[in-house]
């Protein structure tokens, strides 16, 4: 074996001088990964600081998930090795634990107290993830409080270069001039819509169902000086009335939406630009267009309610609604360069970020984020940008005979 496990009972298994060593703590942290086998229990063991991970700092333990994934292949027992098992690690353990607090409802339970992607619940699971702590976000984001795939215009780049030239490409590929509106669907900390009136003149609306967000976007309109041009609404932007737009920005929306969400929302961005107006859809995707689960972690851990489909299923979702869609790209190697810097932010800010969240929280992000740099890496999810317009009955589009970006 190429790492170390040793428990609570002296019991070890794997070369004694292994970099990475899998610590089990006590019988809690056997209960979770006995009671909910896969990753949910090691996820629950791996929080709650019953499974410990020597060799790696939490807050970027992407060595040794690289380490287990490369060279550990685990299958199912069979009844009677799983039966051997149980008697051997005591039936005590099948009770199981209550969960650790960062943990989500599970997906029934979410399914009986509100109707998934309903107003209510999306802000309830907007609310989850985003707002866990501004001061928290800052530490791993950087100044740019962008929380979407960097662009890397070269592999030197910084993180906050990558993040200037993301929202500058957008804008660029919506080719926005002064004097336009500019409508951002999911606006975040309003780094796109601060980025569009400050660089290109635009009036830009920001909604995001997010209260801590919309609170920190407000105020970073204030700093950069561009109150006049620019709002932000704590809405859902199924709640915008105006429609006509010059351009619409969706950046790390769509992953919220739900995939049979996805003709009403299409049709509501078609219905809200003006014609040959332009639309980009920035969003994960996975490598094919097969119905696949986020996976227990993800779902009650990260992304509750998150959905993620195949770049196809977004240009056909596009076209659909009355979009004729003009260029897509794919910049999934820049999401693992962007997770990677996330981390290192984590692991530097470390102790300010327990200090926020508490270390269950903090572990919950260092492992996701090492984890999802892992999956663009081996091209198990990707980073789609679609760009399309609202072409006219005649076929007018206001698009150049070349890509001017």
């Amino acid at each position: 074996m190429p790492v170390r496990f040793e428990a609570y009972d002296g019991s070890a298994a794997g070369p004694a001088d292994a970099d990475i060593r899998l610590e089990l703590a006590d019988p809690r942290g056997l209960a979770y990964i006995m009671t909910a086998p896969g990753d949910l229990g090691m996820a629950r063991a791996y929080v709650s600081g019953d499974l410990l991970v020597h060799g790696v700092h939490p807050g970027d333990p992407y060595d040794a998930m690289t380490l287990l994934m490369n060279h550990l292949r685990f299958r199912k027992p069979t009844p009677a090795e799983a039966l051997r098992l149980v008697r051997g690690l005591g039936l005590t353990h099948l009770k199981p634990p209550p969960p650790p607090p960062q943990e989500h409802l599970p997906r029934w339970r979410r399914v009986v107290e509100g109707v998934r992607h309903s107003l209510t619940r999306d802000a309830e699971v907007i609310s989850h993830h985003y707002d866990v702590s501004n001061a928290f976000y800052r530490h791993v984001l950087g100044p740019s409080m962008a929380y979407t795939c960097a662009v890397f215009p070269k592999e030197s780049a910084s993180l906050e270069e990558a993040q200037a030239e993301k929202f500058d490409l957008v804008a660029r590929k919506l080719d926005l001039q002064p004097g336009q509106r500019l409508l951002d669907v999911g606006c975040g900390w309003g780094g796109m819509v601060v980025h569009a009136a400050k660089e290109y003149g635009v009036k830009a609306l920001g909604v995001t169902l997010s209260r801590e967000q919309a609170s920190w976007a407000k105020q970073a309109i204030d700093e950069a000086g561009v109150g006049d041009l620019v709002e932000v609404r704590h809405s859902d932007y199924r709640d915008v009335l105006e429609t006509g737009f010059d351009a619409i920005s969706s950046i790390g929306l769509t992953e919220h939406i739900g995939v049979r969400n996805y003709p009403a929302y299409f049709g509501f961005l078609h219905d809200h630009l003006k014609p040959e107006g332009r639309l980009l859809n920035h969003c994960i995707t996975r490598p094919h267009n097969r119905p696949a689960s986020t996976g227990a972690f993800i779902d009650r851990y990260v992304f509750p309610d998150g959905e993620l489909t195949g770049s196809g299923t977004i240009i056909t979702s596009a076209q659909d609604a009355g979009l004729e869609v003009q260029h897509e790209e794919n910049l999934r190697h820049h999401y693992a360069m962007t997770l990677r810097e996330w981390c290192a932010n984590l692991v530097e800010n470390w102790d300010a970020c327990v200090a926020e969240v508490g270390e269950g929280t903090a572990r919950v992000w260092g492992l996701y984020m090492a984890g999802s740099r892992l999956a663009f890496e081996r091209n198990e999810i990707q980073l789609h940008q679609v760009l399309a317009t609202r072409t006219t009955d005649d076929g007018s589009d206001g698009f150049p005979l070349r890509p001017t970006w």
